[in-house]
């Protein structure tokens, strides 16, 4: 017997049959909220150009305040402008924006808001206009979220961001060719939890035009193969490189196989560098120099490089540090370009107002560590080393001028030409300090010492 309930129940069925069986309208494949993109000419493997029709997508959506879901596939375009407001987003590995040629690919200046979320922006090495220097080329962006994309094949960076504020986050970058991430004058940006590898001249790049505050965090990021295509002496060929940008963290990075330096830190006051894992660097694993004040140098964990951890140039005003807790291991002495002053092959290096405690030090052909250079030195205390198997326990500076240091309760094993010898720049001016004669030099004070 046919009953009301029975009825209802069959009409429900049928009804879901046809909705599961019946192909999905393009609006349809978009998240629940966002614009209907069928209305604007805009689909997915679609051929030619396709972006006047994006920019009148994304301006629309902007002003209705939608978000924008672009599905699976490619989109081929050049010189979009992104609009106040937008949010785009796309399938994770699958939504790919492809550069077409011209001047420049996607740029958004003067915004307030601006979100960009599982796409792949592909720039197939593709030529930028001289007024472009990213594929995705940002300027004055004070909330920015990059997150989850893939971006890759820039002719020159793979991602500018100039006076941005925000969070570029779990992004893969590589093939650019000059560096992945290039953040300039930023304003509380933070660089987190990224994959940027095979990179021209540097992975990611935090500057200012001048010296001064910025506060960018940088953190959890692997970088990798890392080139100095353009050549120089440091200026290119880091991992994560810090240029004039005070107040800046650089925190639990994994930073491999760069020419030059895993973190380089110029005229960066008030740096911290902690708990990075820094490998196979092709000069100076971590570098703190030039008109710096202020450095925390901490627990990071340096194998292989031409030089470990250098505080320097207090002949330019680079002072006030602390090098703590690090373990530094198997350098060498071959750098990429000849240097005309210490040379390669040492651990730990400081000039000015720095203490160095509680590191350990293997495997240095040259010295284990470093205390100023010629007049250059004041205020150094090295406490509670560890240094063994290196050519040379501790290389203090015994040039006229030269400041204080305090050298005690420091452990030396297997130092091939002594515990600590009293050096003019390159050269060897004293005998193993530690068996005698410190008392000659009354900026020195040698206690607890030990060669094992």
């Amino acid at each position: 017997m046919l009953t009301r309930r029975l009825l209802l129940s069959s009409i429900a069925s049928i009804a879901c049959i046809k909705a599961i069986a019946a192909p999905l309208k393009p609006a349809q494949t978009g998240l629940r909220g966002t614009i209907d993109i069928s209305g604007y000419g805009v689909a997915p493997d679609k051929a030619g150009d396709q972006s006047k029709a994006l920019n009148r997508l994304f301006r629309e959506a902007a002003e209705k305040r939608l978000p924008v879901f672009l599905p699976a596939g490619e989109y081929h375009l050049s010189g979009l402008s992104l609009p106040d407001n937008l949010w785009l987003s796309g399938v994770p590995g699958q939504t790919r924006l492809i550069h077409a040629g011209g001047g420049s690919f996607i740029s958004g200046e003067t915004l307030t808001k601006l979100t960009l979320s599982d796409l792949v922006l592909d720039g197939g090495g593709r030529a930028l206009g001289d007024d472009v220097q990213g594929l995705l080329n940002l300027r004055g962006v004070a909330d920015l979220t990059i997150d989850n994309c893939t971006i890759a094949g820039a002719s020159k960076h793979c991602i500018h961001a100039e006076r941005c504020g925000g969070r570029i986050t779990g992004n893969s970058v590589s093939q650019a060719a000059f560096s992945g991430i290039y953040a300039v004058e930023s304003a509380r940006l933070a660089i987190t939890a990224n994959t940027v590898f095979d990179c021209g001249n540097g992975g990611i790049l935090v500057h200012r035009w001048e010296a001064g505050e910025d506060g960018t965090m940088v953190s959890g990021n692997r970088v990798f193969k890392i080139a100095a295509k353009d050549g120089g002496t440091g200026e290119n060929g880091n991992g994560i490189n810090i240029f004039r940008a005070w107040n800046v963290m650089v925190t639990d990075n994994h930073v491999s196989d760069c020419a030059f330096s895993a973190i380089r830190a110029n005229a960066a006051t008030n740096v911290q560098i902690s708990n990075n894992q820094c490998l196979r660097s092709g000069e100076t694993a971590i570098y703190s120099e030039f008109g710096f004040q202020g450095a925390i140098v901490s627990s990071n964990l340096v194998d292989g490089a031409a030089n470990g951890i250098l505080i320097v140039n207090f002949d330019d005003g680079g002072r006030l540090a602390t090098v703590s807790g690090n373990i530094v291991r198997n350098l060498h002495i071959d750098g990429p370009y000849v240097h005309d002053g210490a040379g390669f092959g040492f651990g730990i290096a400081a000039e000015a107002d720095t203490v160095i405690s509680g590191n350990v030090i293997e495997n240095a052909p040259k010295w284990g560590l470093v205390l100023g250079w010629g007049p250059y030195m004041r205020g150094i205390v090295a406490t509670g080393n560890l240094v063994r198997s290196a050519g040379s326990g501790c290389a203090v500076t015994v040039v006229e001028g030269a400041g204080t240091a305090l050298i005690a309760n420091n452990l030396f094993q297997d130092v091939k030409d002594g515990a600590i010898l009293g050096y003019r720049w390159n050269d060897k001016a004293t005998g193993d300090l530690l068996a005698g004669g410190s008392a000659a030099f009354a900026h020195l004070t040698l206690t607890g010492n030990r060669l094992a």
